[in-house]
């Protein structure tokens, strides 16, 4: 696969990953035991904002790699 289409791909990746993790860190911090303390919420917050880091790394280490080289 050349970097042009696993740049393509992981793009795509990456934007459903973003997409996911927001709408499940926005279903979480509904939660009556999250916004019942200001603690929790800012600890939930700093983790959620910085966790979707470590799932993205993979991806975008995959993206950078470069191509093999064509035989024949």
């Amino acid at each position: 696969m050349s970097i042009r289409t696993r740049k393509f791909f992981g793009t795509i990746f990456l934007l459903v990953l973003v997409v996911v993790w927001s709408l499940l860190g926005m279903t979480i911090a509904q939660t009556p035991w999250l916004a019942a303390s200001g603690w929790l919420q800012a600890i939930f917050y700093v983790v959620a904002g910085l966790g979707w880091v470590l799932p993205a790394m993979p991806i975008v280490s995959w993206m950078a790699r470069a191509d093999r080289e064509k035989l024949g």
